[in-house]
């Protein structure tokens, strides 16, 4: 394990998180900051929208920014849906859209791109959470308190990475759950702490009445990542 001064962990500073929670991906919503999830990843549509600006067939893009479009596409071939599976035409709730084929051979349609926007990772930020879970977080030595809104398969260490927005000093404390300390490299599930939104649906509870709480404890010098 690397190591920053005193404090093991990550290089924060090249550090990448894998996960990404539905609302996170709806805060990118603008032209100029414009992100779409499909499939299960997350990608960051802003270079496209930029280097096609004014074009009328970025129009269908636009006007899903920040939402999850994976019913434009097949799961099986991660391509653009079609009207018939042996069809040549694709189909779409929006209509066509940027380096889609048109139905009839056009002279002015522009084919030299390559691949196509929506294959292969050139646009890929990371994945889509599929499952997420509040976590109180509470610092021992100010008493302050924040709620995260996390993916249930991230480890404890990304969910550090998000609470670095809060506390940059994050990595100079001893994370504790009941009083053991956690494990970094695993999630909060594999530490014990169990999600039990579930139970509480079953007893028709509001299962926001309870949510669990990680202490942080200060351990050595205000190493800020």
């Amino acid at each position: 394990m690397p190591r920053r001064g005193l404090v093991a962990g990550p290089d924060f500073e090249y550090f990448q998180r894998r996960y990404f929670t539905p609302a996170e991906v709806a805060q990118h919503n603008q032209p100029e900051d414009l992100w779409v999830s499909y499939l299960g990843n997350v990608y960051d549509l802003t270079p496209l929208a930029q280097e096609y600006k004014g074009d009328l067939l970025l129009k269908p893009i636009v006007e899903v920014a920040g939402q999850d479009i994976s019913h434009w596409f097949d799961p099986d071939t991660r391509d653009i849906g079609k009207a018939h599976r042996s069809a040549d035409r694709y189909r779409n709730p929006r209509g066509r859209f940027l380096q889609v084929p048109p139905q009839l051979p056009l002279s002015d349609w522009a084919n030299d791109f390559g691949k196509p926007w929506w294959q292969g990772s050139r646009y890929e930020v990371g994945r889509l959470s599929a499952k997420t879970r509040n976590i109180r977080i509470i610092n021992t030595l100010t008493s302050q308190e924040h709620t995260l809104e996390v993916g249930a398969l991230e480890s404890m260490w990304e969910i550090l990475h998000r609470y670095l927005l809060y506390n940059a000093h994050a990595a100079s404390y001893t994370w504790k759950y009941e009083g053991k300390n956690l494990n970094m490299d695993y999630t909060l599930e594999e530490n014990g702490i169990r999600d039990e939104e579930e139970e509480f649906d079953y007893v028709n509870m509001d299962s926001t009445l309870y949510t669990p709480a990680v202490l942080l404890y200060f351990s050595d010098d205000l190493t800020e990542l």
